[in-house]
């Protein structure tokens, strides 16, 4: 199979944020008198946006008014901390080379609050995308099609010509609400065998696997 256009995930399946998404959601949860979360706890929390992310953060039971306080302490920690240990993921760099050196049209669509996927994008991949999208009030997060319909309506492409790249269910479920097809990753925040559980039609374990199936 091959296509014009890529639309990538951006947590989990070209950058490696867990750590720094981690860090700043216990900030927020120890500031508030709350327990903090291990490592793979946050890994498992991590899909739906960073709303979700500290909803599912926060002990069983805590009001919707406290995790409001939560989710407002956490986001101006992780403006100024997204990109302490953030980083590209082992051959993404090159793989976004050999696309756009073979002219496949590449975007970013994540639940990521837009600003972060903005800056992220530019910090690490500059000039490498050329629709980066993300949350905002405007727009449903994935697994809403919405954020894809948009980059596709941009770009004027037929949906059978592009491909969504992503780590989680959601990312599976978006591709599918779009009515495009779907590459999930296995070195997110899932793993593969669980992707293909779920019906995926490709998974990769290396970057550099995705050429052979987009080009």
């Amino acid at each position: 199979m091959s296509y014009k256009a890529v639309i990538f995930d951006l947590d989990g399946t070209i950058l490696d944020t867990l750590q720094d998404l981690a860090n700043s959601l216990n900030y927020a949860l120890t500031a508030n008198g709350y327990p903090a979360r291990t490592l793979d706890e946050v890994r498992r929390f991590i899909g739906n946006g960073v709303r979700m992310l500290v909803r599912r953060g926060c002990p069983e039971g805590t009001a919707e008014e406290a995790q409001e306080v939560v989710f407002n302490t956490f986001l101006p920690h992780y403006d100024v901390h997204c990109k302490d240990l953030t980083g590209p993921y082992e051959g993404i760099h090159e793989l976004l080379d050999a696309l756009l050196a073979k002219g496949i049209r590449t975007a970013v669509v994540s639940n990521k609050i837009e600003p972060a996927v903005i800056v992220l994008c530019d910090e690490h991949f500059p000039g490498q995308f050329e629709y980066m999208v993300g949350n905002r009030p405007d727009i449903a997060p994935k697994p809403s099609p919405d954020s894809v319909n948009e980059v596709i309506a941009k770009m004027g492409i037929d949906r059978s010509d592009i491909v969504y790249i992503g780590d989680t269910e959601v990312d599976l479920q978006t591709a599918a609400n779009a009515g495009i097809d779907c590459i999930g990753v296995d070195w997110g925040f899932r793993d593969g065998e669980y992707l293909r559980e779920l019906g995926a039609k490709y998974v990769v374990y290396q970057p550099a696997e995705i050429l052979k199936i987009v080009i």
